[in-house]
């Protein structure tokens, strides 16, 4: 992996349980936002490896959206996620441990050339709050 960004989580649930928000569309259109004015009318998943999904993002007001898409390159069940991205090749690595106080995600991408390092960990981070915070309301 070249100049990497890593961001992390700890949440209030067993690895099992974090796995299935994690992959399962109908928790990601949930979830997926960095901010309460964005949100994830569609997403498709297809959790193996050569496998693709694609997460549909726009703004709730309807003045921008992007496709956030990519292939799967590993998957280990409750433990691994690997993949690349469709629009630039970025790999993006997530790692799920469980842990006393739950389950642990680790995440680590490649950074996009157009914004700012700490925007982009910023914003990844954001998702993953809002994960955190979904799966432990559901829970």
């Amino acid at each position: 992996m070249k100049l990497s960004i890593t961001i992390q989580a700890i949440i209030k649930a067993p690895v099992e349980d974090v796995w299935k928000y994690y992959t399962e569309p109908e928790h990601i259109i949930k979830w997926n936002s960095a901010s309460d004015d964005w949100h994830t009318p569609k997403a498709e998943n297809n959790l193996k490896i050569g496998g693709e999904f694609n997460s549909r993002m726009e703004a709730k007001d309807g003045s921008a959206g992007f496709n956030f898409k990519g292939t799967y390159t590993n998957v280990k069940e409750n433990e691994l996620i690997e993949y690349v991205m469709e629009e630039d090749n970025r790999k993006v690595k997530i790692e799920f441990r469980s842990i006393e106080e739950g389950t642990e995600i680790i995440l680590i991408f490649e950074p996009e050339t157009e914004l700012p390092i700490e925007m982009q960990r910023d914003g990844w981070q954001s998702i993953l709050n809002n994960f955190k915070k979904y799966v432990e309301e559901n829970n």
